[in-house]
């Protein structure tokens, strides 16, 4: 078991050696709102279909989408690139313990279906079939039964003094004493959140970052589009494509550091066989 210092949080480390920069940011800019960062990727996925329909065909009992991809992709990133798992808090910089997603699902596709929040944790030795599975059973769980994080809520609901309820909740939030319970439950301290906008024919827009929670990352999959490019040469090149939308707190890590990261999130969702790599 990991030993703690003084100063660490349940769900993560304090980082202990930082530039005078990334320290004095957080004190200067010390809401996660405030510092949002917005960054577009567009992925040709014509060779990603092909590997889906290969694996489906091999595997038909673990059914994979571009959307699991995509979160097995981000999961594998945050794993090799890990100033993207940190987070600020109380004008604090740490670095989080677990590698998780939170994404939403949708009930039932009509107006008054509900929406709830599924989330997965990616254990050391996953690959891209279990970390598939984890999210087809998050799914299927979500269509039949609430969240435990809306649940919750709906207990929290018939409390009464909500204002007094929501000073505490931000107070032990903000200082990391909120219960360990809770913070298993709660979308908003995982490593990444997703939403699938494709999936209801929607192309990608930006979604806020919350002050609330460790979020500092949030990731926007589209619908998926054929597109043409003109080639220096002349030629045109017909592709098939979606691009991702992230929301990101520019305080954690910088340009060149995200930058390179989304270079190789573009390759392992191209090419999958790299998220096992």
């Amino acid at each position: 078991m990991k030993r703690r210092k003084l100063g660490d949080r349940p769900d993560g480390t304090r980082i202990r050696k930082i530039d005078s920069m990334h320290y004095i940011y957080p004190l200067m800019n010390t809401n996660r709102c405030d510092n949002e960062a917005y960054m577009k990727l567009s992925v040709d996925i014509s060779g990603t279909e092909k590997f889906i329909r290969e694996f489906n065909k091999a595997h038909p009992e673990c059914r994979l989408t571009i959307f699991s991809v995509v979160i097995a992709a981000m999961l594998k990133l945050v794993q090799k690139r890990p100033q993207l798992n940190r987070f600020i808090t109380n004008q604090t910089l740490y670095q989080r313990e677990h590698i998780n997603a939170a994404f939403t699902v949708k009930k039932e596709f009509r107006d008054e279906g509900d929406e709830t929040l599924a989330r997965i944790t990616m254990d050391e030795g996953d690959t891209l079939e279990s970390i598939s599975r984890k999210v087809a059973e998050q799914i299927a769980l979500c269509k039949t039964q609430d969240d435990e994080s809306t649940e919750a809520m709906d207990v929290i609901m018939k409390i009464p003094g909500k204002k007094i309820v929501g000073a505490i909740a931000r107070f032990l939030d903000r200082h990391g004493w909120m219960p360990g319970s809770v913070i298993a439950t709660d979308p908003y301290q995982c490593s990444v959140v997703l939403t699938n906008l494709g999936s209801i024919g929607l192309d990608i827009g930006y979604h806020h970052l919350m002050n609330w929670g460790t979020n500092s990352l949030f990731v926007i999959v589209g619908s998926k589009k054929n597109r043409t490019h003109l080639n220096p040469d002349g030629s045109v090149t017909a592709t098939r494509e979606i691009d991702l939308a992230f929301t990101i707190d520019e305080r954690i890590s910088d340009g060149f550091y995200y930058a390179r990261s989304m270079k190789l999130l573009k390759s392992m969702i191209e090419h999958p066989e790299l998220i096992d790599g």
